[in-house]
């Protein structure tokens, strides 16, 4: 029988109940209970270990976000390629070699040139001195022909392809662009990282003299860069970056490690839990809003010159990943904490636990009344139900840490697949059987 005198209770259940018989009998013999015995530094040293691994956590994302760039190429292309395909930076790419193209062609030696051939032809000299009047409107047409054959260069897949092919090719020189030391396509120079569009300008070149533009034949084979990043701040910021990138592959360990020991200091070990999801949580956040705000007070201090709309674009795109890890730690985090709570004794999840174990014993009780037979299974089930469950655990941090980029989905599904483990884990306990209820 049970101490009740109704059903049986569970080992949980009989283990809260030597519990509270414990704390009853020690009130009674006036004896005082064990939080009395807790040692204020104790608690103190949890709470500053639980802050500690926060802010680790908020550098530990920016880390691997930098040890990516630099070391994982197709992580750099990923980064980088959807750019050939921005508007904005397509318009920046297109005026800058505009106007690099222009500035090779001699509009007044082509004007001379229209008048030399004019008066060859016994044109009235009055006639030929018109000619020459026509500077402006040449140099207008000729602007709107580079602009657009430059243009529908930029625009086109093949441009895609040359991007992204050449992104790749000069990812190992980004690493040397980040420490001050590169001499390749990427380069630091004058505190910003530029690409050398020349080959863009040579594809330019040919078309317009496809076009039936012979001076562009002239133009010579012309280097010239498009930023894909400047501030005065960048020698200053690439140090950091750096150190960050040396530190990516240990920061996370250190962290998590950091926050465990937070934890097992505390004296209740669950409201520690909830207290390291809540404070990552809220690290991710404000990692979040200082991602946004930076935004603004870079583009804010762009060089006279520089599209504040392809500037834009390109910062978007290089926090693209780092964005999406602060999403997920901070969902992971989330998750943590609310899972913590309502394993906990409060209304609330005593409620919810109720409200899910009656939901899944009712279609349990269905399922068996249709036929099912757990048998073995379920007391199996039963017998190990807190061993499953921290398997199930183990398995999903597991999973979510060696993951090489978790995104907000890979946390969200991973979250519904625990949760059904767990709905799986409860349906398949029946119960300890009939000879343990017999024994007791």
């Amino acid at each position: 029988m049970t101490d009740a005198g109704g059903e049986p209770l569970s080992d949980r259940e009989r283990g809260e109940l030597d519990e509270l018989r414990r704390r009853v009998g020690a009130l009674e013999s006036g004896a005082p209970p064990r939080a009395a015995r807790h040692h204020p530094f104790r608690a103190t040293g949890s709470v500053l270990l639980i802050l500690f691994a926060a802010l680790l956590s908020l550098l530990s994302v920016v880390a691997v976000w930098a040890n990516s760039i630099v070391r994982d190429t197709d992580r750099y292309v990923a980064t980088v390629g959807p750019l050939a395909s921005d508007p904005d930076v397509q318009k920046a790419v297109t005026n800058r070699v505009t106007g690099v193209v222009l500035a090779q062609i001699d509009v007044d030696a082509l004007v001379g040139q229209l008048q030399d051939a004019v008066s060859e032809k016994g044109v009235p000299p009055r006639a030929a001195q018109l000619v020459g009047n026509l500077k402006a409107p040449i140099t207008s047409g000729l602007e709107q022909l580079v602009s657009g054959t430059v243009e529908r260069v930029v625009t086109s897949s093949a441009f895609e392809t040359v991007w992204v092919e050449g992104n790749r090719r000069v990812h190992s020189a980004v690493d040397e662009a980040l420490t001050g030391e590169a001499d390749g396509a990427v380069k630091l120079k004058n505190d910003q990282v530029a690409i050398d569009v020349a080959p863009i300008v040579a594809d330019v070149k040919e078309r317009l003299v496809g076009a039936g533009l012979g001076p562009a034949a002239m133009i010579p084979d012309v280097h010239t860069d498009f930023v894909v990043v400047q501030s005065k701040d960048l020698g200053k910021i690439k140090t950091y970056v750096r150190v960050l990138e040396i530190m990516g592959g240990w920061l996370p360990v250190i962290a998590l490690l950091v926050a465990a020991a937070g934890v097992f200091t505390a004296f209740n070990r669950r409201h520690a839990l909830i207290g390291a999801g809540l404070a990552v949580f809220v690290a991710m956040l404000v990692l979040g809003i200082t991602l946004t705000v930076f935004r603004d007070v870079y583009l804010d201090h762009l060089p006279r010159g520089a599209s504040p709309a392809a500037a834009g674009a390109v910062y978007d795109a290089l926090v693209r990943f780092l964005r999406a890890g602060v999403r997920a730690l901070g969902a992971v985090a989330l998750v943590t904490a609310v899972g913590a709570f309502l394993s906990g004794p409060s209304r609330i999840a005593v409620l919810v636990r109720g409200g899910c174990r009656r939901s899944i014993g009712a279609l349990r009780d269905a399922a068996v009344s249709g036929g099912l037979r757990l048998g073995a299974v379920g007391r199996f089930v039963h017998r190990f139900k807190r061993g499953i469950g921290a398997a199930i655990l183990v398995v999903a941090a597991v999973v979510l840490f060696t993951w090489s980029y978790p995104t907000l989905m890979v946390v969200v599904w991973t979250t519904v697949i625990v949760l059904a483990g767990f709905a799986i884990r409860e349906f398949l306990d029946t119960g300890p059987g009939p000879e343990a209820t017999a024994s007791r």
